[in-house]
């Protein structure tokens, strides 16, 4: 996300690099390639040149330390400018209540039941007991797909096919929610035009009727600016708590991300990047301004590993890694591990430094697919004893896994490596600090 927003920013701040002070000329030159930089990624205009009088401002009153490089302020200043442009910092859910009654609204095709899905599980693994309530009452297939999302998740949705009343079936749901224990109520609506007065009424009456403890609005951040636009009209008439963007890991510009914070003085409380059920963040201002300036996100990614990895997984790792006895099943099941976190390419960026690394790289999780292929067609022996591989079993894995022998040979060297550099560390006594150290993406 924010591919090419990040690479014309870090374009704009070349301007400056060897620049010895910072001067008016400079400055400004600068910022006009900031300010273009923002609309091309789909920014509203008056807020690009808001934000962009204010980073000049800034910059013009800042004397430059000698450690510290006018590209390297402006770079600050920026950072600190987005960060604030997009709310300053992270606004949690409202989940309290008995029941907690979450509604969601938004446009047709923004992915409102796709995110109900995902809230539901997220909301589940904090260990709360979720009831999805079906709202949807105009689209033919809205109330199937809420099941089958249900059912893929373990949460209970409750679903009125032949009621045509979207009012009263969010009602009937909160009592079957109290009377079974359910502590929240998450209500996927139908999708609706802002310009559709009948339907902008039943989702004004569906909140004046739940009173809700959270009100979500969906937006496809691939609308672009549009979604700032609706926003405002649904707010106008919904004043809900919170945005959600969907479809970041399109082809999108994220000028939405940049610009609804400050047109409708509501938070971004989430994001979602894919389809699957997992893909969901919770949205941070400052994270996601050092990720547009390439900055990384390394606490993003070492919440995601938390998240992933089993602790006690983690513990016979690291013993067997201690006893030199790391196998290929433990690489498989470590490739596995990481594929849980999420986009690969996404998790790269959130490196330091690797985010302009992987900008044209078609990284994804079918990069891991021969190396699975690969192992997978090894005997149960061959992956617990690596040494047995000789010529012939080379050629009968690389048949199997239809891969060549030389990237069977590139395998085994790569993993062979990685023990003789797991045994070294051991020997220094790294133990787990320098264990963490190692790269799970292989060279």
């Amino acid at each position: 996300m924010f591919d090419n927003l990040s690479y014309k920013l870090d374009k704009a701040f070349q301007t400056l690099k060897g620049q010895g002070n910072i001067t008016e000329v400079n400055v400004a030159t600068t910022v006009k390639e900031i300010r273009r930089a923002l609309i091309d990624a789909d920014v509203n205009y008056k807020v690009a040149k808001e934000v962009t009088d204010e980073i000049k401002e800034e910059a013009l009153g800042r004397d430059v330390l000698t450690s510290v490089s006018p590209g390297q302020l402006l770079t600050k200043i920026t950072n600190d400018e987005l960060t604030r442009l997009m709310g300053g910092s992270h606004e949690e859910i409202n989940v309290t209540g008995n029941p907690a009654v979450v509604l969601i609204a938004g446009l047709q095709g923004s992915g409102k039941t796709t995110f109900s899905g995902k809230l539901a599980s997220y909301l589940k693994k904090q260990g709360k007991q979720v009831l999805l309530a079906a709202c949807d009452i105009y689209r033919p297939a809205a109330i199937n797909q809420l099941q089958v999302l249900g059912e893929q998740i373990g949460v209970e949705v409750y679903a009125e096919p032949e009621n045509k009343d979207a009012v009263g079936i969010a009602d009937n749901a909160i009592k079957h929610a109290k009377q079974n224990g359910f502590k929240v109520v998450i209500v996927d609506t139908a999708g609706r035009l802002a310009v559709d007065e009948q339907m902008m009424e039943e989702i004004t009456s569906l909140k004046k009727a739940l009173n809700p403890t959270e009100t979500l609005f969906v937006v496809d951040s691939m609308t672009g600016q549009d979604a700032v636009n609706t926003a405002k009209t649904f707010n106008d008439r919904l004043d809900f708590d919170g945005v959600v963007l969907t479809k970041l890991d399109g082809d999108t510009r994220g000028g939405a991300a940049i610009s609804i914070r400050r047109v409708v003085d509501k938070p971004i409380k989430f994001i979602s990047t894919g389809e699957k059920l997992d893909a969901i963040d919770k949205f941070h201002p400052d994270r996601m301004a050092n990720r547009i300036l390439g900055m990384g996100d390394v606490v993003s990614l070492v919440e995601k590993a938390q998240d992933t990895f089993d602790e006690e997984e983690a513990r016979r790792l690291n013993k067997k890694i201690r006893k030199n006895q790391f196998d290929f099943n433990d690489f498989l099941t470590q490739l596995e591990q990481i594929k849980k976190m999420g986009n690969i390419k996404d998790l790269i960026g959130m490196i330091p430094g690797m985010g302009k690394a992987v900008k044209d790289l078609d990284v994804d999780d079918d990069s891991f697919k021969p190396i699975e292929a690969i192992i997978r067609s090894m005997t149960t022996e061959e992956r617990e004893r690596p040494e047995i591989l000789n010529g012939s079993r080379r050629k009968r894995i690389a048949d199997g896994s239809g891969t060549s022998v030389q990237e069977v040979n590139n395998l085994i060297k790569q993993f062979g490596d990685m023990k003789k550099l797991m045994k070294t560390m051991n020997k220094m006594g790294g133990g787990k600090k320098g264990l963490a150290s190692l790269n799970p993406f292989g060279r």
